[in-house]
């Protein structure tokens, strides 16, 4: 499967992203990447804090977006839902199930509550974390290792994310 994101409209000026690819690993493994901050650190974030429900995190994507999350569901190995920027206008809900299939394992993304405007670039975001999340998988080193800031995406995430922005633009207009 090759990742692909879509975008749906939750009314009110508020939208949702949703993103999957199937993976070459079993879901103990996925669940370890997207969850253990040094596996997390390949490809998606540096992470600080409480992975556990209740617990806070502080975070600094590849995307240069940095801020605090909420673990409000941490079902190893199965079931993920984080509050981004918790009690600011700008909260998010973001879930993530693994499902295995056979000896791969299915990935679904969903960020909710985003302003429908940005929703093509955070398709395209979630898009490019999700390659690298496979590219990290299949040589189990990081797919940034360049690194990158709050002040500075990762060169290769930022050139991958305009690549497919206008492509995510164009079929949202």
């Amino acid at each position: 499967m090759r990742t692909t994101a879509t975008t749906r409209s939750l009314g009110e000026g508020r939208g949702v992203v949703r993103v999957e690819d199937v993976y070459d690993t079993d879901v103990e493994d996925l669940w370890a990447a997207c969850t253990t901050p040094e596996r997390l650190a390949r490809w998606l974030a540096t992470v600080t804090g409480d992975l556990r429900e209740g617990g806070t995190l502080e975070v600094v994507f590849t995307s240069t977006w940095a801020g605090p999350v909420r673990v409000e569901t941490c079902d190893a190995p199965r079931h993920l839902v984080l509050t981004m920027e918790p009690g600011t206008p700008d909260e998010t809900e973001l879930e993530a199930w693994l499902t295995p299939e056979g000896p791969r394992t299915r990935l679904v993304v969903e960020e909710r509550g985003l302003p429908e405007g940005h929703l093509p670039f955070h398709a395209s975001g979630w898009q490019v974390h999700l390659e690298d999340l496979g590219r990290s998988l299949a040589d189990g080193t990081s797919a940034h290792p360049d690194g990158w800031s709050a002040q500075a995406p990762a060169a290769a995430w930022k050139a991958r994310w305009e690549e497919l922005t206008p492509v995510y633009r164009d079929a949202a207009s």
